[in-house]
């Protein structure tokens, strides 16, 4: 084929300069093109001077010698894509040695290569049938021979050399050049792994316990939570080894000891290491564990409460965890992470707490997040997506409580409109007799809030911060985010886009609770009958022990000093009910029976500034 392409340059026909890179394109067969990919060149003719080449997309596409030189690239018959081209049965007969055909694909990469792209050059032509499982096989056989270097992270290649060298070699090689305690744990678990192929496992496990008691010291304090995966390595390689303990390494109980988070530590762990680090927990604090997870549920992620939740009801503990569960959700302070994980749960076990509170507090919750500018939707669309949720929890509940339920979710700013209309029909499904609330007919006592002129004042000072402060900054950040251009793949003008949604939805509630709000200092309040603005001391007929309810406005609740909204079911059963009267009313999923023993007017130092109703 030189031979043509000289005349061909003789002639004219083609540059002289370009005769070596067309003979090595056709003795190559194959190429790839920086557009059409892989190419396989299926005849040459030096008469009009072309080529013509079948690409993947474009067969029997002919292309001029001169520019093919400028835009093809060619392969060798070695490459692994020429080998498919030209004999790819061949190649697939090589799948049942896993270790030969990995070698050719790396070696067509220049001796290294991602296991996405050894995928994409196998997969499906090659390897047509279960690549994981071929995978798994090829990666454990690399790890014990000699030649190839097998990467801890995806991303980084797999790297075929021809000088051998052994797995305890390679493996010690990668901890002792290990950057910090982490990588070097990532290392002592693939030399677990290995541990059957080493050929002194001892004397590795002896120099890297060495190893890893030095840095447990130096990160005890600092990162206690990378100190404790070191100590879990540490323990179970010297368990494979057969090794004993070092007289003064450093335990995990010594690192429970120390003064530090619990909650954030186990956060830190790795979710395969929650179950060793639990039962380290466990062991090192065998009077007060249960007391600390009980107190941590509320500020881990919805995984975490659930192995806190599984570990407090195998070790008889179920009562604790259910009296804790119940005083976060009635008291409105269950993270979204706890109200996640117990939504997701919902067995029969917690069947007397998984009422309408368990929903009222989910959106306290979401609201809370969202004005602590706490940007997790997980919650939210946990909701929107169980199409079951809401009527189990509010299946028992009186239509009273679905009502304030219905409102409380009309004025919730977590949802946008076309998601809460989805919401509020499945209220509906499930309660008929709120359609006349969703619809606007509602009576103006219904739309009437009143509330204390203190709560009143906090709702307004909200309201001026949103609309004078929070709401011009987000529009700076719009504008500056949208300056680094490519809006696609910005995502600072994603999230701050996202935020502009929340502020307008929080500032859209806050208008309408302000219109309906009536501000009082329930001065006038009726002693005759239980009103709002009274103070009711009764007596529970079920434990005979005295309570008293202070029930005032809208906005107010103190459940530590019995201050209750007149909007809560229990201050609607003592509403217009006089001395002598006995009313029931379910409180922490139980029924319970009061009788009014004194009534009594709370007059608020609280009053109006002009008299007036304040509206927005």
């Amino acid at each position: 084929m030189r031979e043509e392409f000289e005349k061909l340059a003789a002639a004219g026909k083609i540059e002289g300069r370009h005769v070596e890179p067309l003979t090595l394109l056709a003795e190559s067969g194959c190429c790839t093109h920086r557009s059409w990919g892989f190419g396989r060149i299926k005849t040459v003719d030096t008469v009009f001077a072309r080529f013509t080449i079948d690409f993947a997309g474009k067969p029997g596409h002919t292309m001029d010698l001169g520019f093919a030189v400028e835009s093809l690239k060619p392969i060798p018959k070695d490459h692994i894509l020429a080998r498919k081209a030209n004999d790819l049965d061949s190649v697939r007969q090589m799948a049942a040695h896993h270790l030969d055909l990995i070698k050719l694909v790396l070696n067509s990469y220049g001796g290294k290569a991602t296991a996405d792209q050894i995928q994409q050059a196998l997969v499906p032509d090659v390897i047509r049938d279960d690549w994981k499982k071929w995978w798994e096989t090829a990666r454990r056989e690399m790890k014990k021979d000699g030649h190839f270097i097998v990467p801890l992270k995806k991303t980084e290649p797999v790297v075929y050399q021809a000088k051998e060298i052994s797995l305890q070699d390679r493996l010690m090689t990668n901890f002792r050049a290990a950057k910090g305690l982490k990588a070097r744990v990532a290392v002592v678990g693939e030399l677990s792994k290995s541990a059957p192929d080493l050929a002194d496992k001892q004397a590795a496990a002896g120099e890297i316990i060495a190893g890893l008691n030095t840095d447990i010291a130096s990160y005890q304090r600092t990162q206690p939570s990378v100190a404790l995966e070191a100590v879990f390595a540490r323990d179970e390689l010297r368990e494979i080894a057969g090794l004993p303990p070092a007289p003064d390494e450093i335990t995990a109980a010594q690192l429970w000891a120390q003064d530090i988070k619990f909650g954030p530590v186990l956060e830190q762990i790795p979710a395969a290491k929650h179950h060793y680090a639990l039962a380290s927990f466990k062991a090192a604090n065998p009077e007060r564990w249960h007391e600390v997870l009980r107190y941590s549920l509320n500020f881990v992620s919805a995984k975490l409460c659930r192995e806190f939740a599984n570990l407090l009801i195998q070790e008889g503990k179920m009562d604790l965890l259910k009296e804790t569960l119940a005083r976060l959700v009635n008291q409105h302070t269950a993270s979204t992470e706890l109200l996640l994980w117990l939504g997701r749960e919902r067995s029969d076990a917690f069947a007397d707490i998984l009422g309408p509170e368990v929903f009222r507090a989910m959106l306290t919750g979401m609201e809370r997040d969202q004005f602590n500018e706490k940007r997790s939707n997980r919650l939210r669309e946990f909701i929107l997506d169980d199409h079951e949720l809401i009527a189990e929890l509010t299946a028992s509940a009186d239509i009273e409580v679905v009502k304030d339920l219905t409102r409380a979710l009309q004025l919730s700013p977590v949802f946008d409109d076309m998601d809460k209309r989805s919401l509020l029909a499945r209220l509906v499904k499930s309660h008929p007799a709120v359609q006349s609330l969703i619809s606007g007919e509602q009576s103006k006592q219904d739309s009437t809030m009143l509330v204390s002129w203190e709560s009143l004042e906090r709702r307004k000072a909200e309201y001026q911060e949103l609309v004078q402060k929070k709401i011009p900054a987000n529009s700076k950040e719009i504008a500056t985010a949208r300056s680094y251009g490519d809006l696609s793949e910005n995502h600072e003008f994603k999230a701050a886009k996202e935020m502009q949604k929340m502020l307008m939805r929080r500032k859209d509630e806050l208008e309408t609770q302000l219109t309906r709000a009536r501000g009082t200092d329930f001065s006038n309040a009726r002693t005759d009958v239980v009103s709002i603005g009274t103070i009711v001391r009764a007596m529970d007929l079920g434990a005979n022990q005295p309570e008293t309810f202070t029930i005032l406005g809208a906005w107010d609740s103190d459940p530590d000093k019995g201050v209750i909204s007149y909007l809560t079911p229990v201050a609607q059963s003592l509403l217009n009910n006089k001395v002598g009267d006995e009313v029931e009313f379910e409180l922490h999923g139980a029924k319970r029976r009061h009788r009014i023993e004194h009534i009594e007017a709370f007059r608020a130092a609280a009053t109006a500034p002009n008299g007036t109703v304040a509206t927005v």
